[in-house]
């Protein structure tokens, strides 16, 4: 074989090898110039969410560095891929701005590369032909057109429009509740009479696409609203209760459940709005393993843990703020969770008083929380004590250092004040709330200020701090009354081994806590102040007498003695260590300023205010009980005026 024939066949297999390589890199860089194999259910939700998913999946797992791009292409691929990597991971965490990229990105894939278009988007969701459109289809198209006009309050507007939080009769049920139904889902879209454009129809599809590919299922917009809070898994038949129905012989039930006319746990959701619990009947998870894909993703943000079946619980928040508390079996009998939502912005004490009467209220909590009294605002679950320690805290003085301890991040004040010397503690499943209390007294903090005193620890704490290690403590609490509060921190003290003594841990508790603000949520979920009870430890006088040196004879002695050891007993078996009454109540839809505050209490008030605030202060008693204690006359105490500050340089103006 001569030279020339070898080089020819080496040219022969180099071109051949050349056309392969070329072929196959094509195939590689151009995965999606497959020709479309269309029918019927291409366009269905469920094929374009595979297809979604995989073309996402092949976006954020290409190697770039095969493509053979220019540098600066290469920069620029890779800087789209991790931020779509990283909106990807966020939008699970409740990220409204990830989402809106994801579902951005999904517009466009849908519209660009699979070919949607006017004819055949209603193979998706059928929007020409409304008869056919399920209650939550229609809720879909309504929520979507109101946020175009009314944004995070789209649902508020809607729910506030057709008065739809109001109790109700549905059918099958007995007593009034608060649901809104699919017929009213229906009437409304009917009246609404809405016409939409081919975006806004591929808009809906994106969202229904996102949501159960990224996002909430369901849930997904409503979690977004302005409302108090969302649940799911509340309600409804558990799976494990439907199979011990299955082994019964009632077939009528059987068949119920499985027309789905019995309510299931998946068909569980639960919005809070404006104090009410209302249910949302038209909207649905569809089986319990999407509910329970829900609860798996939503607890997820800053890597709380993982949720088991030995840790059948997590507490966490969202990346927007909210709240999440998650549960599963067999902790609870089905998946369930809880969203509660903090509005910061509205969060200031003139936006939730709102009765007649706010004016002095609203006086009085400011100066309460300028006077630096300890303070416990208390009430039951939702009832908004957590929304008025926000609305108070908005009054400390600027000068003081805040230090917050709480379970769960849900007060969020450095959002709401930046410049503030603010820093908030949590508990974590190494670090207990005692733990993180302790930590703050080292923290150079003035005021202490605990989200819900719900352990003994932190209660016991709580008492131990407020005598020495800040200027004043603000805290929540569940009790009812204000006995009740007295007994519990009491109780707590005990069982925390602080003291052995019931009556000596009551006198710790009273001498501590000056005011209780009791909140209520009536059963209309209306919100408001109960009343403000001021705390007033009663002090141990000395009664004894010394009459039996007095007496002549042994039986007169002993007479004396029997005097002296009655009243000892008197105050060891029934020692009375407080007294309470209320300063403000809310009588008849109005709020009435009633007993006054005590002397001491005013005393140190006053020293802890400013110029500006003790004249209000002063004027604002002189307002309210220098007329209902004129019959008293009774002048201000000598100590009184003696122990007002120097800087003031004036006496006050009221008597008392």
């Amino acid at each position: 074989m001569t030279i020339t024939n070898i080089l020819l066949i080496l040219v022969v297999l180099v071109i051949a090898g050349g056309l392969i390589y070329y072929s196959i890199k094509k195939k590689k860089e151009a995965p999606t110039e497959e020709v479309l194999k269309v029918d019927n259910k291409t366009y269905t939700l469920e094929v374009m969410q595979d297809f979604v998913k995989k073309r996402l999946d092949e976006i954020t797992k290409v190697n770039l560095y095969d493509i053979g791009l220019s540098e600066e292409e290469l920069k620029r691929r890779k800087n789209k891929k991790y931020e779509l990597k990283k909106a990807l991971k966020g939008c699970t965490y409740g990220d409204v701005n990830d989402k809106k990229y994801v579902k951005e990105l999904i517009f466009d894939l849908l519209s660009k590369e699979y070919g949607v278009n006017e004819a055949n988007i209603s193979t998706a969701i059928p929007f020409d032909v409304p008869s056919l459109l399920t209650p939550q289809d229609k809720f879909d198209i309504i929520i979507y057109m109101y946020k175009k006009d009314f944004g995070y309050e789209a649902l508020t507007e809607l729910i506030k429009k057709y008065n739809l939080a109001v109790l109700k009769y549905i059918e099958g049920e007995t007593k009034p509740s608060y649901v809104i139904t699919a017929q009213e889902i229906e009437d409304i879209f009917e009246k609404e009479n809405l016409q939409l454009t081919f975006k806004d129809k591929l808009s809906v599809v994106v969202q229904r696409i996102y949501q159960h590919y990224k996002g909430y299922s369901s849930i997904d917009e409503v979690r977004d609203m302005n409302i108090d809070g969302v649940s799911g898994g509340v309600s409804g038949l558990p799976e494990s209760f439907l199979s011990q129905v299955a082994q019964t012989s009632d077939t009528d039930y059987l068949s119920q459940i499985s027309e789905h006319k019995v309510p299931r746990a998946c068909d569980s959701i639960w919005i809070f709005f404006q104090g009410k619990s209302i249910r949302l009947a038209f909207l649905s998870f569809g089986t319990e393993s999407e509910l329970k894909r829900v609860c798996q993703n939503i607890y997820k943000y800053n890597n709380p843990g993982q949720l088991s079946d030995t840790n059948g619980y997590k507490i966490n928040e969202m990346k927007d703020g909210s709240r999440v508390v998650v549960v599963r079996p067999s902790f609870s009998e089905t998946w369930a969770f809880f969203v509660r939502k903090f509005d910061v912005k509205r969060a200031t004490l003139e936006q939730l008083v709102r009765d007649p009467g706010k004016e002095d209220v609203i006086q009085l909590l400011k100066f309460l929380v300028k006077g630096a009294r300890i303070t416990a605002i208390t009430g039951e679950q939702g009832s908004g004590k957590t929304t008025l320690l926000m609305g108070m805290i908005e009054n400390i003085y600027e000068t003081m250092n805040i230090r917050v301890q709480e379970t769960a991040f849900e007060l969020h004040l450095r959002k709401i004040y930046p410049t503030r010397n603010i820093l908030t503690f949590r508990e974590t499943d190494t670090i207990s709330g005692q733990e993180g209390l302790d930590v703050q007294k080292k923290t150079d903090g003035s005021v202490n200020i605990i989200g819900e005193v719900a352990t003994d620890p932190v209660a016991s704490w709580m008492i131990q701090a407020a005598q020495v290690a800040s200027k004043f403590t603000l805290f929540t609490h569940h009790a009812k009354t204000f006995p009740n509060l007295v007994t519990a921190l009491r109780n707590s003290m005990l069982r925390t081994g602080v003291f052995k003594d019931e009556k000596t841990a009551e006198e710790q508790v009273v001498q501590v806590l000056n005011f209780d603000i009791h909140q209520v949520k009536d059963f209309r979920g209306k919100r408001y102040i109960e009343r403000i009870t001021e705390c007033i430890p009663v002090e141990n006088k000395n009664e004894y007498t010394y009459d039996h040196r007095n007496e002549k004879t042994i039986e007169g002695k002993f007479d004396k003695f029997f005097d002296n050891a009655t009243r000892y007993f008197e105050k060891v078996t029934d020692k009375q260590l407080y007294t309470y009454r209320n300063i403000m109540e809310y009588v008849d839809g109005e709020y009435v300023i009633t007993n006054p505050i005590t002397d001491e209490n005013i005393k140190q008030m006053r020293e802890n205010m400013d110029e500006t605030d003790l004249e209000a202060f002063d004027k604002f008693i002189e307002k309210h009980w220098k007329k209902a204690n004129a019959k008293e006359t009774v002048p201000v105490s000598a100590s009184m005026e003696e122990n007002q500050p120097k800087r003031r340089g004036r006496k006050p103006k009221y008597e008392v």
